[in-house]
């Protein structure tokens, strides 16, 4: 499934290639709603078992979701006594189902750098950030958006917050619910940092007053666990969203597109 979030360069004419294949879906959104939403939409109208993602600047390597994809559906993983397992809501000798898998990768720089990026600990930056001192060029982190997660956790914890730290959010969510979550150590995906990507452009990126602003938010959600315990869920609201087009909707939720055409349809109306 590819979801193009109202782009303006020639996305429409590459996607209409691919409207013939039997197991590819195009949605074409009617306006720009942001990254964070367009990984919505596709969490609710795709139908799988599972769900991971890619941006346009990710290439995935070949076999990166069948290996992610053979961690997940591992029904022989289990709690082993020699954790302490109840800090996870869990019982040793029992069952667990990995609710996320994510993989090391290279990020290719602007400047045509390439580094590779395996720091592991970097998915508790938020919780320990005294655990971070070896960190290296921005963006040195476990890459999130591009994990394969199980579909029960985005059904238990809803979808990615309506903001440009989403991942990090979501990642956040996962952890603090005591979700499982899985690295595999290997370089599996190559990320592109290009100028016009989210974290080189002014507006957004990491010292932009609009992330910093969003990673105030994500922390203050922390700080609160830490105190309560608690975590609430972020239901997926796509109430301002609209599909402009889809091809081969028989593979989508039939609910949620019927509801996300309908107002395209009213409006028009």
């Amino acid at each position: 499934m590819v979801v193009d979030d109202g782009s303006t360069d020639a996305t429409e004419e590459v996607i209409a290639r691919f409207a013939d294949h039997p197991r590819f879906v195009g949605v074409r959104l009617a306006s720009n709603v942001g990254t964070a939403q367009a990984k919505n939409v596709a969490i609710v109208l795709s139908q799988g078992d599972a769900v991971t993602f890619h941006d346009s600047d990710d290439v995935p390597h070949r076999d990166k979701v069948m290996r992610q994809a053979r961690v997940i559906g591992n029904e022989s993983i289990g709690a082993h006594p020699c954790l302490n397992w109840r800090l996870a809501g869990r019982e040793t000798e029992t069952q667990i189902q990995v609710g996320a898998v994510f993989t090391h990768h290279e990020l290719i720089l602007p400047n045509g750098e390439r580094v590779e990026i395996r720091r592991t600990l970097s998915i508790v930056d938020d919780f320990f950030p005294n655990l971070q001192m070896a960190a290296g060029v921005p963006g040195d982190w476990t890459h999130v958006n591009s994990g394969l997660f199980h579909r029960s956790v985005f059904d238990q914890l809803g979808g990615f917050s309506d903001c440009i730290e989403e991942d990090r959010e979501f990642r956040n969510r996962l952890i603090m619910a005591g979700e499982v979550i899985w690295v595999i150590p290997e370089i599996l995906l190559t990320k592109i940092e290009t100028p016009d990507s989210l974290t080189q452009q002014g507006a957004t990126d990491y010292d932009s007053h609009r992330r910093l602003a969003d990673r105030k938010r994500v922390w203050d959600v922390v700080e609160r666990w830490f105190a309560t315990r608690e975590i609430a869920p972020v239901p997926i609201d796509l109430s301002g969203v609209q599909i402009g087009s889809c091809t081969n909707p028989d593979l989508c939720n039939p609910e949620w597109l019927e509801r996300l055409q309908l107002r395209r349809v009213e409006e028009v109306a």
